[in-house]
């Protein structure tokens, strides 16, 4: 039996990708793929009324892409972008391997948008940073240009382009509601972590109050075995209110100077019912300095770095001394003989800011964390009973 379906990176309290439309197979039949519904190249019929929306998404649609991906047990649909003329394509891991329904090596095709169709070979994905790279064979692609995350300001005009719902060259507009964003999602792609470490992840009690978006047709024990057991990992995104909805992940979020920002990830929702839940104005994008840090050693064949501090963490308001009264996370386990250690980090410590960005929650911290490599020198401003302090910490490497 077939069930429509949407394949999604990640649902943790309700945070989910923004991912893929798709039919999830019950059965071991070949699936159905559904082709999108594509308007072909961009063009400007009035110039007269043009906005700087109708700009960006005249210079940019040509460097977004929708990927079909199948396996012999399901299908579905995403985004990505073009990171070079000679076919390298940056998306999300959980687009190209359905969450990990659709195995090691999927099927993929590569819709471009003036109408080419074109297979594609996936690279390499990271499940810790939910990107992904596939390559197609061609030339004289149109690369998407990149700027800079840190020149990015709160209410910056945002545009994200992809496919929602698989419908291709979708073009949405808004802002830059919040930088330094950290998020919890679930994942059916991480791999088993054997190292018994701390791992930097919030503590289990730390949920959104949003709810689970799926298949409004499925029933909780057919997602669960559709997608099978999610693992918890935390994203640093870039926070915006342009329409973003299932089929926008891995497309493009980009500035008034049509440069990618960030890569569109997941969306959270109020809705009370995964039947209704969509875009509720909060859609969520990974930081380009970060995509082209793990996209780079992706094309490279090697496995992406993430720093790693070695302790568990939650929010401060948990804390049972003055230091409930300060924004941030509470260690509250600390890896013996890890960077935490070795920097002095105690429990019962409050991390309030990450090389100066104020992180008002252990989300927050676990998130600009995994923005750094192994082995990079960073600064954390702290709070010990109600003193303030700073503390210079190596950060290890996040094993995987």
């Amino acid at each position: 039996m077939l069930l429509a379906g949407i394949a999604i990176g990640a649902v943790v309290g309700g945070v989910v990708g923004g991912g893929a439309s798709a039919l999830v197979v019950a059965n071991q039949q070949q699936p159905a793929v559904v082709q999108p519904s594509t308007t072909g190249s961009f063009t400007l019929n009035n110039t007269d009324t043009a906005t700087v929306v109708s700009g960006v998404a005249l210079a940019a649609t040509p460097s977004v892409v929708t990927l079909q991906v199948s396996s012999n047990t399901a299908a579905g649909s995403g985004s990505g972008v073009i990171y070079s003329e000679d076919g390298y394509i940056i998306t999300n891991a959980h687009v190209v391997t359905l969450d990990g329904s659709a195995g090691s090596n999927p099927d993929i095709r590569v819709w471009l948008s003036d109408g080419r169709i074109l297979d594609g070979t996936l690279i390499g994905t990271d499940p810790f940073a939910d990107l992904a790279v596939v390559k197609v064979e061609a030339d004289n692609l149109v690369a998407a240009p990149l700027a800079d995350a840190n020149d990015i300001n709160v209410g910056d005009l945002t545009v994200a382009i992809g496919a929602p719902l698989n419908l291709s060259n979708t073009v949405t507009s808004g802002v830059v509601s919040a930088l330094h964003r950290g998020i919890t999602v679930g994942s059916s792609i991480i791999p088993d972590q054997q190292d018994e470490s701390l791992d930097d992840e919030p503590n289990q009690s730390e949920e959104f109050p949003w709810f689970r978006f799926g298949d409004p047709n499925e029933t909780p024990q057919q997602q669960q075995q559709s997608r099978g057991v999610a693992t918890r990992v935390t994203l640093p995104v870039i926070q915006t209110d342009a329409s973003i909805n299932p089929g926008n992940s891995g497309g493009a979020l980009l500035n008034a100077n049509a440069e990618l920002i960030g890569i569109n990830v997941a969306i959270a929702s109020n809705s009370g019912d995964s039947s209704t839940a969509g875009s509720d104005g909060l859609g969520f994008a990974i930081p380009v300095n970060m995509v082209t840090r793990v996209a780079d050693s992706l094309i490279a064949g090697e496995r992406p770095s993430h720093g790693l501090l070695g302790i568990n963490i939650g929010n401060s308001t948990s804390d049972t001394d003055d230091d409930r009264n300060v924004a941030g996370g509470l260690v509250t386990a600390v890896n013996r003989g890890g960077p935490a250690e070795a920097a002095g980090l105690k429990v019962g410590d409050v991390i309030t800011a990450v090389n100066g960005i104020p992180a008002d929650s252990g989300t927050t911290v676990s998130a600009l964390i995994r923005m750094q490599e192994g082995g990079d020198d960073v600064t954390l401003d702290t709070s010990r009973g109600g003193v303030r302090g700073q503390v210079e910490v190596t950060l290890g490497t996040l094993e995987w």
